[in-house]
Formats: C-alpha cells, sequence, structure tokens
C-alpha cells in the first residue's frame, strides 16, 4: 500500500531522516515508533505529502506523491485519510458537521445521503448519540474518534494516525487501540501510526519502524515481539526496557 524508498526527509536543505526505506502492506497495521524528537511526525509529514522528499521517493498505491498535482493529486489523495495529533477538528462544527465536510467537498451526493454516511462513520466509532455536540463538549477521546470518523468518510483505504493517544489517559487510550484493531478486522483497512506508546505497539501493532535521532533514521524494523527480544541493537533495547519499566511503575501506582 505504501512504499517508502530511500527517502530522505527535512525542511529546507537541512535532512532529519536519511535513506528510510520500507513497505506498508495492505490490511496491517504498522507502527512508527521512537524518542521524541527522532522525525516521527517529519515521516508521516512526508508520506502524506505535505512536504516533498529531498530524495527518494513515497509511493500510495503505486503511485508518487510528490510528482503529482492538480487533478491527479486530488484522486491519490483519497486513497488515504489522516488524523493529527490534536484531532484537528473545526470548533465551532458539530461531530456530524465536521465529518459531513469532505464528503460535501468531494463528492455530489445528496444532502441526505450525505447526512446518513456521516452518521455511519460515527457510528463506526461509538459517536452516533453524540453527532450533534461541539467538540468542546466531549471529552479529548472522543475528539479523536470523531476525527478518525472523518478521516474515514471518503473511504479510504489508509489511515494515518498522528500521536492517537496522546493525552489519554490509559483506560481511554486502551480503547482507543480496540478501536483501531475493530476497525482494521472488519474492514480490513491499513494503518499507519505514530506513536511512542509501548502498550499501544504492543496492542495494535503488526509490525514496528524504529526511528533514531541520533543515526537520523531507521534502527530496527520487526514486530513488537522481535524488537523487545531478538534486536542486537542496544539503543532499541535501552527503549524497550525503559519503556516496559514506566508501563510498570504506572500500574504499581
Amino acid at each position: 500500500m505504501v512504499e517508502v524508498k530511500n527517502l530522505d526527509a527535512g525542511y529546507g536543505d537541512k535532512a532529519i531522516l536519511r535513506h528510510i526505506s520500507f513497505s506498508v502492506h495492505r490490511g496491517e497495521v504498522l507502527a512508527i515508533l521512537g524518542i521524541s524528537g527522532c522525525g516521527k511526525s517529519t515521516l508521516l509529514k512526508h508520506m502524506i505529502g505535505l512536504h516533498p522528499p529531498l530524495a527518494g521517493q513515497v509511493l500510495i498505491c503505486g503511485e508518487e506523491m510528490a510528482t503529482a498535482s492538480g487533478s491527479e493529486r486530488l484522486r491519490m489523495l483519497r486513497h488515504f485519510g489522516v488524523t493529527y495529533q490534536s484531532g484537528a477538528l473545526f470548533g465551532t462544527l458539530s461531530l456530524l458537521d465536521n465529518v459531513r465536510l469532505p464528503i460535501e467537498e468531494f463528492t455530489s451526493l445528496p444532502d441526505a445521503a450525505i447526512d446518513l454516511v456521516a452518521r455511519m462513520k460515527l457510528d463506526l466509532v461509538g459517536l452516533r448519540a453524540y453527532a450533534d455536540y461541539l467538540p468542546a463538549e466531549v471529552s479529548g477521546g472522543m475528539r479523536k474518534r470523531a476525527a478518525m470518523a472523518r478521516a474515514m468518510a471518503l473511504d479510504p483505504e489508509i489511515l494515518f494516525l498522528d500521536e492517537p493517544s496522546a493525552g489519554l489517559d490509559p483506560v481511554t487510550s486502551s480503547g482507543l487501540d480496540a478501536l483501531i484493531l475493530r476497525l482494521s478486522d472488519a474492514l480490513g483497512m491499513t494503518f499507519v501510526v505514530v506513536t511512542h506508546e509501548l502498550a499501544s505497539i504492543h496492542a495494535i501493532a503488526d509490525r514496528v519502524v524504529f526511528l533514531d535521532r541520533e543515526a537520523q533514521g531507521v534502527l530496527a524494523i520487526g514486530t513488537p515481539a522481535e524488537l523487545r527480544m531478538q534486536t542486537a541493537h542496544p539503543r532499541v533495547k535501552r527503549f524497550f526496557a525503559r519503556a516496559a519499566e514506566e508501563v510498570l511503575e504506572e500500574r504499581k501506582g
């Protein structure tokens, strides 16, 4: 579904990441993991075409984002949906109207059909009863789910999620993980999830791409169990060991 080929990612003439290569397979949940400042969000922005590569390629469903323009680019953008760390909902619109917006913008469906589709998307994330609420009137976890409903409005094949658990308590975060798994299983969607939350990684990820700030690139790729138990790289080992200790401390507390 996604191929990143020898990508150099950065801003202006400054490279944050160098020589990044990996693939995202159809139907899998792939997590991009690493400590703060390692380039996770930078990589995501380049994967979805917000910034052009300094070198290399990003292919979405076999097509290159960076060279597409006009109607061709719009057609390619329909392959995926994105949620951002804050949710990025429009505060003056209800949850229903937030989900309706991309359907109104990019389809010619009649109003009644748009309303039906938007309510179905909210139902998928457990928010049908909150359709008329404003973002400020619901919890942070509900805003994250509403953002996922909006990202799914046009039935994309891939969802990119930027730090979906950021700022959420452990119970709400666990519920969001369960939603991602349910959508993956029920709809066969492909997920790319940027996170540093180890509990979420073990709960949802089929594979992990581990980024490192010092290396400016990928230190390891594999399943969560492989990275925790079998990796030979000391910084990857330290991350998983330290993160596991933090989870244990949270549970003791």
